[in-house]
């Protein structure tokens, strides 16, 4: 891309219209960012931390007349994993996608195939599983995830479906990430997560963790009703306070302020319900990065469980798949340390004609299989009905 490219995307009111498959895109509700081409890869491993290689592709990209560049990505769950971290060539920045039209864009209704993973009888059977853990005082908190393949008779409209994921819910964080492929088909992480991991903007820094899920219900009346009752659920209430206890943990020694409520609020997507608690704050050491307080802070309870550790094995024990860059970050940062990173849920990964989506469900003491099976399964509804299937599965 030339520099004449990116002047001229840079005046697009809506970088929707420009996503193409191979680009980087990102939106959150106050910004969005679209970014082409590579001026750096951050190496996957080496001698150094993360931080510091991430730092290094930086500098190296101004020192080589980049006017500001930023480091744009994902991070997978386990960190034995390489994450797909680079400096690109053109970043464009505008504001959030408005004016979509209400209706959803039809991206298919015919499909070849639907596969579960496991299935849903192996994955009552994992709850279970870790049920026992729990009784056992193994585990505190759980978090147990399920894949659906989907085959579907054409090839996947990539920015189509991106448009229906942020359509559906313009207050999530949209994500479109470029992956590796060793074939000639392309490879793309799409979604729309509901859950801030960090955002830092000078000194200040944000979290939303979301922890206590219930599906959103057509009836009005009903779904206000299952609202209240989530803000009252003693198990709800008992897992998203694991979470909060840990982030506030690990941020506390290095803020001078961090504001914490008193509890949760509701925070509605387009499919579900979350107990939400927004904490703010401000660093005492301007030096710490957004990406440094993202990666001390993941994988949080939210998406692993606690005691982290034990959780991590009981996840490699119970399900049958490697989550690859599902429960990880997506997102950005740039040379000064601000930036923004998500939690890589709602999402798939898309190939030609085929997805792999993820959901998983908190699995506390007191937690049914068969409520935390149908979590799943309603967490699902965000990237089928995006992609024109919304249905139980």
């Amino acid at each position: 891309m030339s520099p004449n490219d990116a002047l001229t995307m840079s005046r697009m009111p809506d970088l929707l219209e420009d996503y193409e498959p191979g680009t980087f895109f990102f939106t959150s509700p106050t910004r969005t960012l679209l970014a082409r081409g590579v001026c750096q890869e951050v190496p996957d491993s080496g001698a150094t931390s993360l931080r510091d290689r991430v730092a290094s592709a930086l500098r190296d990209a101004r020192s080589s007349g980049h006017p500001n560049p930023v480091v744009v990505g994902a991070i997978p769950f386990r960190d034995d994993r390489p994450p797909r971290l680079l400096v690109p060539a053109a970043v464009c920045w505008t504001s959030p996608p408005a004016g979509l039209p209400a209706g959803p864009e039809q991206v298919t209704d015919t499909f070849t195939g639907f596969g579960p993973v496991p299935d849903p009888g192996d994955y009552l059977r994992g709850v279970e599983k870790a049920l026992v853990k729990l009784t056992a005082g193994e585990l505190k908190k759980i978090v147990l995830a399920r894949a659906l393949d989907v085959t579907l008779g054409a090839p996947v409209d990539v920015g189509r479906v991106l448009r229906n994921l942020i359509r559906r819910d313009p207050q999530a964080y949209g994500y479109a990430v470029d992956l590796p492929s060793s074939t000639a088909t392309a490879r793309t992480l799409l979604g729309a997560s509901p859950e801030l991991l960090v955002s830092r903007s000078g000194r200040r820094i944000t979290t939303n963790p979301l922890a206590g899920s219930v599906p959103r219900h057509p009836d009005p009346v009903v779904d206000a009703e299952r609202a209240r009752a989530l803000l009252a659920s003693d198990k709800d209430l008992r897992e998203h306070a694991l979470v909060i206890e840990s982030i506030v943990e690990v941020l506390r020694p290095y803020c001078r302020e961090l504001s914490v409520p008193d509890g949760p609020s509701p925070l509605s997507t387009a499919s579900m319900w979350h107990l939400s608690t927004r904490i703010t704050g401000v660093l005492d050491d301007p030096a710490v990065t957004s990406l440094e307080l993202a990666t001390m802070l993941h994988p949080t309870p939210a998406v692993c469980g606690t005691p982290a550790s034990a959780a991590r094995q009981a996840i490699e024990e119970i399900e049958p798949f490697d989550r690859g860059l599902y429960a990880g970050l997506v997102g950005w940062g740039d040379l000064a340390g601000d930036g923004e990173w998500v939690v890589t849920i709602r999402c798939a990964e898309v190939a030609d004609q085929t997805l792999r989506l993820f959901a998983g469900a908190g699995i506390v003491a007191g937690s049914v299989p068969e409520t935390e099976l149908a979590e799943t399964t309603a967490k699902f509804q965000t990237m089928l009905r995006a992609v024109g299937l919304g249905q139980d599965r």
